[in-house]
């Protein structure tokens, strides 16, 4: 080849590799700039309607008009179905700017999807944070992309007892990997931390000297821990022979080192912790009442808590914290400054847990099993109860669906819509107790973790076909990518692949649905931040493909 041609040759490949040739690829099913409005700029013409959106935003060049901002409590847009080609059984690939604010005082929210929670068939993509799953705040900030045809539970995987816990007490995923806490009940025992890299457990030590690790949080770029000394008669135990007091929380500093935080006043065992705004909150467990946020060093707060009452869970939802209680069957609301009280749940007597679900936020509660749904003001609905069981603890959405655990026979059960549960596993057999419980859970490498009492064992599913990015997704403009190619899902993140599924048979998953396309909105809540330049490809892209488009400033 002379190098003229060969000259030619390189041009022509990479003018037909470009973004704009991209833009006019065949398979591009849909271009949404939202350079002003919601207009698909492909030459296919579907335009998305909605509401509460911001066409004015800034985009990533600087210039207004460029990105659609959503405000994380009503703001959507949709194309109807019915100008929308199938997904089917096909390749696909969905391309967006994507800015997230530092601070947030809400979820961020789902990005895109196309699904049906009836027949659990379609996909989604979003970014996943999951504060209130009992104690824990389990994920923060992580990409999840998945796709279902309405396909069975797979078998859970049991990863084994940790340590010599009786309680997984909670989960959070931090830098790549799964990170638990346990409660140990021995006199010569301690509360330990786990880490999972999706293969096998390290032991992080023991933070302290009290018997459990309670709760986990990612805030600013670490991973903090809360000690306590749990009372195993709470769970119809024998108690614990560990006589130390906890209170303290640790910053984890790799392999088995831990820096203390400080201690909170007068509380010997932290139930909750949460970031709000940028800061870090916990709650005390048991008597006094307290409730305080973190400011550095080893500094501490009072914020108060409602008319004395504790404040057990924690979670962020549209701009306020929500703390459930176990002084009474109530829900708090705290705004950052002022506690509000939103009622007493009819029955309850204690509440446990918190998710946000296609935006609304539920609750679990004692002693009936029952999830309720708030309604607004101090009115909450009923939308079922689970089983036979006595008790809901944590709540967690996962790929299109809510999921629950309970207490005695630590079930897990699915949302179905209005007040219908599916049981889909008993996790804890342990003869000759009285309670087993389900306790926590969490979502790593695309399967659901959960973590149970008295076993101290912790269990995991794939419902459905996911892949997730187990990684902070940092503040600012960041370009994601969503792949299905063959048997595969594929993730990357500003043109760098980051993550990728397990292999299944395409022929498995067809995605067909009479559903609309939904930009904004999805079985999480309501996205809360910017969109800018999503493309939705009716085939695979390549790496280099994404790289290139990724790497375009100039294609507005």
């Amino acid at each position: 080849m002379t190098a003229r041609l060969l000259l030619m040759t390189t041009l022509l490949v990479w003018h037909s590799a470009s973004p704009r040739a991209f833009a006019a690829d065949d398979a591009l099913i849909g271009h949404w700039r939202f350079n002003g409005d919601a207009h698909d700029s492909s030459v296919h013409g579907r335009h998305a309607v909605g509401a509460g959106v911001d066409f004015q935003a800034i985009g990533p060049d600087g210039g207004p008009q460029t990105a659609a901002g959503f405000d994380g409590r009503t703001s959507a847009l949709e194309v109807p179905s019915s100008l929308l080609p199938s997904l089917g059984t096909g390749d696909f690939s969905v391309l967006v700017r994507v800015h997230l604010a530092d601070k947030l005082d809400d979820l961020p929210g789902e990005i895109i999807s196309q699904y049906d929670s009836v027949a659990r068939t379609g996909f989604r993509l979003g970014i996943d944070s999951r504060p209130g799953v009992t104690s824990s705040q389990p994920n923060w900030r992580n990409v999840h992309f998945g796709i279902d045809n309405g396909s069975q539970p797979g078998e859970w995987a049991d990863h084994g007892q940790l340590g010599k816990a009786v309680l997984i007490f909670g989960m959070a995923v931090f830098d790549g990997q799964l990170f638990a806490g346990t409660c140990e009940a021995g006199s010569g025992q301690a509360g330990r931390v786990f880490r999972f890299d999706g293969s096998r457990w390290a032991d992080c030590g023991a933070p302290d000297r009290c018997n459990a690790v309670s709760c986990l949080a990612v805030h600013d770029g670490n991973l903090y821990v809360a000690a306590s000394k749990y009372r195993l008669a709470g769970s119809a135990l024998s108690e614990s022979e560990n006589p130390h007091a906890g209170g303290t929380v640790y910053r984890y500093d790799g392999d088995d080192r831990w820096v203390s935080c400080g201690t909170l006043p007068d509380v010997a065992a932290i139930n909750g912790m949460v970031v709000f705004r940028g800061k870090l909150y916990a709650s005390s467990m048991y008597a006094p009442a307290g409730f305080f946020r973190y400011d550095g060093g080893t500094s501490w707060t009072s914020c108060g808590t409602p008319d004395g009452k504790r404040v057990e869970s924690l979670a962020v939802h549209n701009g306020h914290i929500y703390a459930t209680g176990y002084d009474e069957g109530a829900v708090y609301r705290f705004d950052g400054e002022q506690w509000e009280h939103l009622g007493v749940i009819e029955g309850a007597t204690q509440t446990y847990g918190f998710a946000t679900y296609n935006g609304e936020l539920y609750v679990s509660e004692w002693p009936h099993a029952r999830v309720y749904r708030y309604g607004g003001g101090k009115t909450w609905h009923n939308v079922g109860r689970l089983g036979n069981e006595r008790e809901t603890m944590p709540l967690a959405v996962y790929n299109g669906k809510m999921y629950a655990g309970t207490l005695p026979l630590a079930e897990v059960y699915r949302y179905d819509g209005d007040d219908r549960w599916s049981k889909i596993a008993r996790l804890d057999l342990t003869p000759d107790v009285k309670y087993r419980r389900v306790w926590t859970m969490a979502v790593y490498r695309g399967r659901l973790f959960a973590g149970t009492l008295p076993s101290g064992h912790v269990r995991s599913v794939e419902i459905g076909r996911n892949v997730t990015h187990d990684h902070v997704l940092e503040p600012g403009w960041r370009r994601i990518a969503a792949v299905r190619e063959s048997g595969q899902l594929k993730l990357y993140i500003d043109g760098q692949p980051v993550a990728a599924s397990t292999r299944f048979s395409p022929n498995e998953y067809d995605l067909s649905n009479g559903q609309p396309l939904r930009i904004g909105f999805g079985s999480t809540d309501h996205f809360n931040g910017r969109l800018s330049d999503l493309r939705l490809y009716r085939r695979a892209l390549s790496g280099d493909e994404i790289r290139l488009i990724s790497n375009d400033g100039q294609d507005r």
